[in-house]
């Protein structure tokens, strides 16, 4: 049987399993492309607060989410902490820009490292 190439868009249903709606296109690997504009424009506060005294097992990805486009501050397993702009939560990760001590660079983490957080 001869399948030309308009038989598929004629009948789309040929294919078993769920038929998905097209969502809008992502790039490879499936982050979304780094925006230099996303980035602070200036360095985050002066000051390291004070962690958290719980240390749940894995963070909260709707908790993190509410410090999208915000300064945080997070503590993660390996013992390191540093001030961070997150600007994309993903299912175990999580995107943004990381602060070096003089500019922001682009950094990823799993959020399984993450032992606590905060924002501001």
């Amino acid at each position: 049987m001869d399948i030309s190439y308009m038989d598929f868009y004629l009948y789309p249903t040929r294919f078993p399993g769920p038929q998905l709606p097209p969502g809008p296109p992502r790039p490879p690997g499936g982050l979304p492309t780094p925006n230099p504009q996303q980035a602070p424009t200036s360095p985050p506060p002066a000051f390291i607060p004070a962690q958290q005294t719980a240390t749940p097992f894995a963070v909260d990805l709707g908790a993190i989410s509410l410090c999208l486009f915000r300064n945080t501050f997070i503590w993660l397993r390996n013992g390191s902490s540093f001030w961070y702009f997150p600007i994309f939560v993903g299912p175990r990760s999580v995107a943004g820009f990381r602060w070096n001590g003089r500019f922001w660079t682009i950094f990823g983490v799993d959020t399984r490292q993450i032992v606590s957080f905060t924002c501001f």
